[in-house]
């Protein structure tokens, strides 16, 4: 026994091109030579959900000998992501996959991305890059937030002081777009061919926001230019779609007892989907050969992903919280929630979701609710309730309003906004409290402890519903939805609740 306890472990093995044959038999990792590709992408903004999906997806194309010429660079624009490019150039811009799957673990390693440009001010490396004519797309996931847009319009915002300075000092930018926009400058200054500007953050009509701000800048710097662009430059819209956790130290510890060294690893869930316009200027790799989904309708995918799946976790995110469950797995795990999960989105949402070629609303619930399950993803709740203010008016809301367009079923929908603004009362079940969670928590909080004895002051937050307030059927079943709550609590409400739905959950 002390023998055992004393013998010293094996030292898991540093990632890096030249250990790559002395790793673990069980991680898969690179069979073709990195040494020869040649970069065809530059992609800004390296956190772990690119390198998890769209530089696994050029990796599998890499693995059959396809785009070998299409390697990515990485970039980014801001200091603070100076640690990260150490620790990846440290190990040759590999990254080790981990998939967390309840019936086992595997990981493989990615080698597709090459290099990690220096992070300086005015962004010269990165604008030279861009300017070399080898590059035909820059990819970007850059945060839903990052797009510099009006709050009001949704639309690009001229007068930000950070687009006032990269149009007046395109040499010297302050952005990735205005980065982009002095590559595009330089490019058409050459005669060369623009790249193909593609966004990968997940924005329903990422490619037309994307198109706004480049355009919107490059005609506010000059406005020929901004014409050339928006006459030569493609901006593809996308949707992405795979679970990918922050990396921790639960993360590190697991990759290390898979035997590899990597100083950052990422997880993530078995599944992935990317679907994409086939809308591009410069050529593409053959994206198609690697199960991604080319076709001229993204906004059907979008609308079904945004309804169901982000729909469904603010759906599910409330009254797990009130109950004090930790993970979204556990959500799933409790009956009454997985039961009015699957109730709304069968009866409320499917009737709302444009249909998509091959894919029942049906079987992509089920799907959905599959991934909910996962207890290997550790998912919690307070990270999925997070910011309930823009999800659920990018998510839940706008299904309200076309099932009161419609005059359809919208009791489900009603009771998720009663569980939204219990949670936001601040106080579980249980009688602990429920930390601020959104970055308007303060006006939320007490608007919603007023709408515990008024529902419809809840519903008067015009910001987030509008109209909505005017419906009288809606207003009703609202109300009621926040008495139940408060009478008989949150698993009763939702049982009574999935009881008079029966043959929706079989």
């Amino acid at each position: 026994m002390d023998e055992l306890m004393t013998k010293p472990k094996t030292l898991p093995t540093p990632l890096g091109n030249a250990t790559l044959d002395q790793l673990p038999a069980q991680i898969k990792r690179p069979t073709y030579d990195r040494a020869a590709l040649t970069p065809g992408i530059v992609h800004v903004g390296l956190g772990n959900f690119h390198r998890a999906h769209q530089a696994w997806y050029l990796h599998r194309l890499m693995e059959q000998g396809l785009a070998h010429d299409w390697a990515i660079i990485g970039a980014s624009v801001r200091v603070e992501d100076a640690d990260q490019r150490d620790r990846l150039l440290a190990q040759d811009c590999l990254t080790t996959l981990i998939e967390l799957d309840p019936s086992g673990t595997s990981a493989e390693v990615v080698g597709s991305m090459i290099d990690y440009l220096p992070i300086e001010d005015g962004h010269g490396p990165l604008i030279g890059q861009m300017t070399d004519p080898a590059i035909r797309i820059v990819s970007l996931t850059v945060t839903e937030g990052g797009y510099f847009l009006d709050p009001a319009t949704k639309k690009f915002d001229p007068s930000h002081a950070d687009m006032q300075h990269d149009a007046a000092n395109l040499n010297s930018p302050r952005t990735v777009f205005g980065a982009m926009v002095a590559a595009l400058k330089a490019r058409r200054a050459a005669g060369d061919v623009p790249f193909t500007c593609q966004s990968c953050d997940n924005l329903p009509g990422n490619g037309a926001i994307l198109a706004d701000v480049v355009i919107g800048l490059a005609t506010l710097a000059d406005p020929d230019l901004g014409d050339w662009v928006a006459q030569e430059v493609m901006f593809p819209n996308s949707m992405v779609d795979c679970i990918v956790p922050a990396t921790g130290p639960k993360e590190r510890a697991l990759v290390t007892d898979l035997g590899v060294n990597d100083r950052a690893p990422v997880t993530h869930e078995n599944f992935r989907q990317w679907v994409m316009e086939d809308r591009f200027c410069a050529g593409r790799p053959p994206w198609e050969q690697v199960d991604v989904t080319l076709t001229d309708q993204v906004h059907a995918y979008e609308a079904m992903k945004l309804r169901l799946l982000n729909g469904g976790h603010q759906i599910i995110a409330a009254p797990a919280d009130l109950l004090g469950l930790d993970t979204i797995a556990e959500a799933m795990a409790t009956p009454a929630i997985a039961q009015f999960l699957r109730v709304v989105s069968l009866t409320e949402i499917a009737p709302h979701v444009d249909v998509v070629p091959g894919v029942p609303a049906e079987t992509y619930i089920d799907l959905v609710a599959d991934r909910f399950r996962n207890r290997a993803i550790h998912d919690t709740v307070r990270r999925v309730a997070f910011d309930g203010s823009s999800r659920h008016t990018g998510a839940v809301i706008p299904v309200i309003r076309d099932a009161i367009a419609a005059g359809a079923d919208l009791e489900g929908l009603a009771l998720s906004q009663a569980l939204w603004a219990k949670m936001c009362a601040g106080t579980r079940e249980d009688g602990s409290d429920i930390a601020a969670n959104d970055p308007v928590w303060d006006d939320l909080h007490a608007t919603a402890i007023q709408a515990q004895s008024d529902p419809q002051l809840w519903l008067e937050q015009r910001q987030f519903y509008g109209s909505i307030a005017d419906d009288d059927r809606f207003a009703r079943a609202f109300a009621q939805a926040v008495a139940s709550l408060n009478e008989v609590g949150v698993l009763q409400t939702l049982e009574t609740f999935a009881q008079g739905h029966g043959q929706a959950l079989h």
